[in-house]
């Protein structure tokens, strides 16, 4: 999959077929179309793109309603290559190009920059300045430009929106499960390992500490979880902790794992940790040894979790 960093860096001397979204999450919704337009283009000797924006349109026009993200960037281009895409243009959304005309995107970006012969897209889907355009609009400057409009069925749509918003409540919640049901894989974090206060080795649960820089990424609410990760080519388990850690007093929230099977040194590697259940929330307790029971228990969850999915 080629990556684009802007409309203007992209070139195809082949016809294209094209959805546009945020994209957020690639979840079972996204993945039905992703699905389509690539089973097209192998059909019509066309290009594949998806058109998608940082930062989100939301980030942007509604500052005080600020959006947390369910993928990073990286996250999303890592899950866009598994559906075959062939090009991928994550454009800068800002002011301006939310102020072109409806008429002028079709003509500006859709024709001269993309060179679009089809386009799946929503019914419900609208684009131009003030999102004034609709469905219909584009259907008549598909007919006026000589490119086709399919339009994806309530059905299918009502689906991609009601996902959308569930999991973004669902991890809110903890409800993982659900998270993960309408994602279609488990939700991930990704981050590199830093030095901690090295607390969890003290009673016997040393910790990797995830540093997730960008603050615009969605996390579950502060609890433990069992997560796992690759490494070296092979999958890894573990109980992650999310919160600030109120039995030792800490004010400041992290991300820390404690892996079940492996005893390496990780410092300074990049992780991708997949969520795959929710334990229980974050508990302040009265000592050291109280916790370290506690984890002892949320240890023997995870292995028998882990257990049933194997």
């Amino acid at each position: 999959m080629k990556v684009f960093n802007s409309i203007d860096s992209f070139y195809s001397s082949k016809k294209t077929i094209m959805t546009i979204g945020t994209f957020d999450g690639v979840h079972i919704g996204h993945q039905s179309i992703l699905k389509k337009i690539t089973s097209i283009d192998t059909q019509k000797e066309l290009t594949s793109v998806v058109l998608t924006f940082f930062p989100h349109p939301r980030m942007v026009l509604n500052q005080e309603n600020s959006i947390k993200l369910l993928n990073t960037i990286e996250e999303k281009i890592l899950l866009l290559k598994r559906f075959k895409v062939e090009n991928l243009i994550i454009h800068p959304f800002d002011k301006t190009f939310s102020d072109l005309s409806p008429e002028k995107f079709v003509t500006e970006v859709l024709i001269k920059k993309l060179n679009i012969q089809k386009i799946i897209i929503g019914y419900d889907h609208r684009f131009g300045k003030n999102r004034a355009a609709n469905i219909d609009d584009l259907i008549i400057f598909g007919k006026k430009y000589g490119f086709e409009v399919e339009q994806l069925s309530a059905e299918e749509i009502d689906e991609i929106a009601i996902s959308s918003t569930k999991i973004r409540k669902a991890i809110t919640d903890g409800n993982i499960k659900l998270a993960n049901d309408y994602l279609g894989y488990p939700f991930m974090l990704t981050g590199k390992v830093i030095h901690g206060k090295k607390i969890g080795r003290t009673i016997g649960f040393p910790t990797a500490n995830i540093e997730i820089t960008e603050n615009y990424k969605l996390l579950p609410k502060n609890g433990v979880y069992v997560v796992s990760s690759i490494m070296n080519n092979m999958e890894y388990y573990g109980m992650m902790n999310i919160g600030k850690n109120p039995t030792i007093g800490e004010n400041e929230q992290s991300v820390e794992v404690h892996f079940l099977d492996i005893n390496e040194d990780l410092y300074g590697k990049e992780l991708q940790i997949s969520i795959l259940e929710h334990i229980r929330d974050e508990k302040k307790f009265n000592s050291l040894s109280e916790l370290q029971e506690q984890l002892a228990k949320d240890r023997i969850f995870s292995l028998n979790f882990i257990k049933k999915q194997q």
